[in-house]
């Protein structure tokens, strides 16, 4: 299952990263703690979280996880888009709390 799959699946508005939606995601994670994040996130996943800043976007590229999807109608700052941008971070947004956003996502992958 690709992000573009899993956007167009689950109608997540893609705010960047058009460029890496034909990435593979294999499993999920969710987490706020951006350090646990950075130790503990799989590669080729999908992080599911609140987080919509800079910081965020470094610790996705640095846990090589396939996109951010930011749970609970939040949206990223203005820095964190552009780094998004800048990085092919694939950042989609859900209207759903975290939890049923993961589920729903894993539930495309089994």
């Amino acid at each position: 299952m690709t992000v573009h799959n899993i956007g167009e699946h689950l109608a997540l508005p893609l705010l960047a990263g058009e460029e890496s939606t034909g990435r593979e995601v294999t499993s999920v994670y969710c987490c706020d703690l951006l350090s646990l994040v950075m130790g503990r996130a799989p590669a080729d996943s999908a992080w599911v979280t609140v987080m919509g800043n800079v910081n965020a976007i470094a610790v996705a590229a640095l846990a090589d996880v396939s996109c951010i999807v930011l749970a609970e109608g939040v949206q990223p700052d203005a820095a964190a888009l552009e780094k998004a941008r800048e990085n092919h971070i694939a950042l989609l947004t859900s209207h759903r709390p975290v939890y049923p956003t993961a589920k729903a996502i894993e539930e495309l992958l089994v």
